[in-house]
């Protein structure tokens, strides 16, 4: 299942919207550009298995 959520740009501070499978497990991380800047954010994504909530950190790629 496809949802999507919010996160900030590690580079500018903008926010961004994203998709994320639900079925790729409860924690997950990939690279995606910023929507404002187009500068490569690692996100760390973490659900809660019981309210499927979903929190994303974000990191400058190396």
């Amino acid at each position: 299942m496809q949802t999507t959520a919010e996160y900030y740009c590690a580079f500018c501070g903008e926010p961004n919207t994203t998709f994320v499978d639900t079925s790729g497990g409860m924690e997950q991380s990939y690279i995606e550009d910023c929507q404002v800047c187009c500068r490569p954010n690692v996100l760390y994504i973490r659900i809660d298995e019981d309210t499927l909530d979903i929190e994303i950190d974000t990191d400058y790629q190396e």
